[in-house]
């Protein structure tokens, strides 16, 4: 009986950490922090470089200033549903190392626990794996660490993305309805058909 007991007290044990752990949802990287605004962290970014995403226009980027440990990076805020807020942080650390990688891994599974996926190649020339959570608000939250072991330098070493998806998919849902792209109206105007002044297999064969 006795022995029945301790074994309860150790399954107890092990459900409440593993809660405890499952209930920890990343969503901050450095200084950056998810839904936070853009204008709180302009000392860190250069808003002059705010660009689109290609195919996500609703979502600009900015490049990053120099910070002590990261070589690069760009966060990534909405600009429609809730203008600024920050929907991902992507940051390439200084140290490019593999040992710094599987040190930064070790302490990530320590605090998050196992990762969900693993996006790398089988080769292990890029190791990349993916955690997926579900916060208080129930976004959902990715994380991806890397490591390139690539020889082309600005795509070698070590980064990592945190994105809230669901702050994404709002942001979108909202431009969409507005109507904000430009582009997709002029896609679907009654254009003329141009005649190009070529016939048969010439309007089809390379020259």
């Amino acid at each position: 009986m006795k022995k029945i007991i301790i074994i309860c007290l150790n399954l107890a044990v092990i459900f409440v950490c593993g809660t405890s752990r499952a209930g920890d949802v990343p969503h901050q990287i450095a200084v950056f922090v998810l839904n936070e605004n853009i204008s709180k962290f302009e000392d860190y970014v250069i808003m002059e470089t705010a660009l689109p995403i290609r195919h996500m226009e609703n979502i600009e980027e900015v490049e990053l200033k120099s910070i002590k440990g990261i070589k690069s990076g760009l966060i990534a805020y909405t600009t429609c549903a809730a203008p600024g807020m920050i929907a991902r942080v992507k940051l390439k650390y200084s140290d490019s190392t593999k040992d710094f990688y599987e040190e930064l891994l070790k302490r990530i599974k320590q605090k998050f626990g196992a990762p969900d996926e693993y996006l790398g190649d089988p080769f292990h020339i890029v190791l990349s794996w993916k955690w997926s959570f579900v916060d208080k608000n129930n976004d959902r939250i990715t994380m991806t660490l890397q490591h390139n072991t690539m020889d082309t330098e600005e795509k070698r070493g070590n980064s990592i993305k945190l994105t809230n998806r669901s702050l994404i998919g709002k942001d979108l849902k909202c431009y969409r309805a507005k109507e904000l792209d430009q582009r997709q109206k002029l896609r679907h105007r009654d254009w003329q058909v141009m005649a190009p002044g070529l016939s048969g297999w010439d309007l089809y064969v390379p020259r």
